[in-house]
């Protein structure tokens, strides 16, 4: 059975953050909650952890990972992007959507697309997500917690529980989550593609 640890959603308790990466750090498979919905989390570099999320969610080598990233610093070092991307990324974050963009040499190739060598970043507006990412110091290895054959990420941490408890490390109960996942926006040759739509507003990266 997982731990739980819940956390206040505005001042997360820093004694559990700091548990909550350890257990990260030491290969660990974590639930925790962004703004818009809860989300499977681990080490970026850990790959048992993340055969275990390909497992949950029932999902090939062509699922796109997220790097879930504190700040738009860490942006270049995994993704190329120019000068207008930049922009149009900078303009909508943090918030509710996930860019997939082409990796650097620095995101690992079992993290990127199979085919596309893409990988999907994002920067959360929620306080437990930040806290953690300001802890590790380093972008979270994430996939939005849908589970097989249903369209809505799971919203209730006692539910989670029930329903994954066996099969994670930690629950982080941040209260109850959004019933959409992010917007999914998809930058091909600089121009972008909306692959997803989701809390974040789709409008601004229609053609």
């Amino acid at each position: 059975m997982s731990q739980f640890f819940h956390l206040h959603p505005d001042n997360p308790q820093k004694r559990l953050i700091v548990q909550a990466c350890d257990i990260i750090r030491k290969g660990g498979l974590v639930v925790y909650p962004t703004d818009s919905g809860y989300a499977l989390g681990c080490h970026l570099g850990d790959k048992t952890a993340m055969d275990k999320i390909r497992r949950l969610r029932q999902v090939d080598d062509n699922h796109n990972f997220t790097l879930v990233c504190r700040d738009l610093s860490e942006l270049s070092v995994y993704a190329k992007v120019n000068n207008s991307v930049f922009r149009a990324i900078k303009a909508h974050t943090p918030g509710a959507y996930t860019f997939i963009l082409p990796a650097t040499k620095e995101v690992p190739r079992r993290l990127q697309h199979a085919k596309r060598k893409t990988i999907g970043l994002r920067i959360p507006q929620n306080n437990i997500a930040l806290a953690l990412l300001e802890e590790l110091n380093e972008p979270l290895m994430s996939s939005t917690l849908i589970m097989p054959d249903e369209l809505m990420p799971l919203t209730d941490p006692e539910d989670i529980v029930d329903r994954i408890g066996k099969q994670v490390d930690l629950v982080i109960d941040g209260g109850f989550g959004s019933l959409e996942p992010t917007t999914v926006i998809e930058f091909i040759d600089d121009i972008p593609e909306v692959i997803r739509v989701g809390m974040g507003d789709p409008t601004p990266f229609e053609s």
